[in-house]
């Protein structure tokens, strides 16, 4: 088997653990990320020409960072590494791409997919103005573009990295107006047995919310986002306490529920699906070492379950031996084993986290049908209730008769939102209403293409 026909895509913590792995045994994997600079979206790279110290950007992971990058670097004569390249849709073992304007081919024997993930979105009033961003589009600001998303900026929704980017806005020198979690104290206390399995990791979460308090900064739990307030641009957030009602000035918002998975590759490559209780949400399945349903194709990382960046290191390691097994080649057993015992070591505190932060089950219930949920194609949560009422509670068929999800983002943003509320709105269970088939292309494509030479 050569090493040409190896493909992963994503150079994230996974991919480029994998493209390590495969080196070391001597072949030569093809690289594909859609990053001008690999790292993912938690080990972003600032520009070339930016100075800033790796601590600066990353804070207590600046070593693990820094060990990414650098593994990157020295693998980068050792293998076909293709940046700033969109994989855009799968088929016949070859994969659609689209690299500065030129669309190409790139046909594979065996893939890692290690797509990562993205901010969960659950909209509130006034999402669409200008000002409005989510949790990881605003730490892409202060990290790859060294600005911050406004001059007075409010922080709300839940998850770890709620915290994690109020604490880099304010270190980097941001006003941060307020921290707003939906998550209320006691759900943290009560998954303190269950964290305390990744004591480090506790450690870091609990010293980021000390630090916002400690410097003033107003960090409110069990708190709602009601709503956003503007014109032309943010202006102020009305949040609920209980029953009270408050409002704060700002001009600019960041926001999130946690992570939701990257899957829309792993869709159209034909991988099956199941439903993940603990992810709330619709997953590739695959086996403890990384086997997808579909013969050759592998995953690791978030884009299969979010677990966080040092489990995609293992997964992504775990993924690249099972592949070489599979195709003959002698592995460390031993090291495998190793590595999925860790993993399911952090599995564990991955069910501590949803209990520190669970997800809002109410918030479909309260989503005002005048909210829009589907940017793209301005479908309302009012227009998805009608559309239910008529009948149809399956979520793409929803999507077939109102249009939801079927705009440029293909549902990426609004796709499990508007499943929330059609299962609302139906009176069944999330998991029974389906999800969003993934249509190529994932991502928008521009007019213009050229095709490679």
């Amino acid at each position: 088997m050569k090493g040409s026909e190896i493909v992963i895509v994503g150079a994230g913590p996974a991919g480029v653990r994998a493209a390590q792995t495969l080196v070391a045994y001597g072949l030569q994997p093809c690289l594909i990320d859609e990053s001008l600079r690999g790292g993912g979206q938690i080990y972003r790279r600032q520009p070339g020409n930016f100075k800033r110290s790796a601590k600066a950007l990353y804070g207590f992971e600046a070593s693990k960072a820094q060990a990414v990058h650098g593994t990157l670097d020295r693998l980068r004569a050792d293998i076909d590494y293709r940046p700033e390249t969109l994989v855009w849709n799968a088929e016949e073992q070859t994969l659609d791409t689209l690299c500065n304007g030129v669309a190409g081919q790139v046909p594979y024997q065996h893939l890692i997919v290690a797509t990562g993930a993205t901010d969960r979105i659950l909209p509130v009033p006034g999402w669409t103005l200008p000002g409005v961003y989510s949790l990881g589009a605003a730490q892409i600001a202060l990290k790859f573009q060294g600005c911050a998303i406004g001059e007075r900026v409010v922080f709300a929704g839940s998850g770890p990295l709620l915290y994690l980017v109020a604490y880099q806005y304010a270190k980097a020198g941001a006003k941060v107006v307020a921290v707003l979690d939906s998550s209320p104290l006691a759900a943290q206390t009560r998954a303190l047995p269950a964290l305390l399995g990744q004591p480090a990791t506790l450690a870091k979460g609990m010293y980021y919310r000390g630090w916002l308090t400690a410097h003033g900064i107003p960090v409110h739990q069990g708190v709602q986002l009601n709503g956003i307030q503007g014109q032309q641009r943010v202006r102020s957030v009305e949040w609920l306490a209980g029953e009270q009602r408050k409002t704060l000035d700002c001009d600019a918002v960041a926001f999130a529920h946690a992570l939701r998975s990257e899957t829309q590759l792993a869709d159209l490559l034909g991988c099956e699906f199941s439903w993940s209780a603990l992810n709330r949400a619709w997953l590739p399945s695959r086996d403890d070492s990384g086997r997808s349903s579909v013969k050759g194709v592998y995953l690791a990382g978030d884009g299969a379950g979010i677990m966080g960046a040092d489990a995609a290191e293992m997964a992504g390691e775990l993924a690249a031996l099972t592949l070489l097994g599979d195709t003959g080649h002698p592995i460390d057993q031993a090291r495998s084993a190793r590595l999925q015992q860790k993993l399911d070591g952090i599995a564990r505190f991955r069910h501590g986290l949803e209990t520190a932060f669970p997800f809002p089950e109410d918030w479909a219930a309260k989503a005002p049908d005048a909210m829009t949920v589907c940017r793209c194609e301005e479908v309302s949560a009012g227009d998805i209730r009608q559309t239910v009422a008529q009948g149809h509670w399956d979520v793409n068929r929803v999507k077939a008769m109102c249009r939801v999800g079927m705009g440029r983002c293909q549902g990426r943003m609004c796709g499990l939102a508007a499943a929330e509320i059609v299962a609302h709105a139906s009176g069944r269970d999330i998991a029974s209403v389906g999800r969003l088939r993934g249509q190529a292309p994932i991502k928008p494509l521009p007019f213009g293409v050229e095709a490679e030479q």
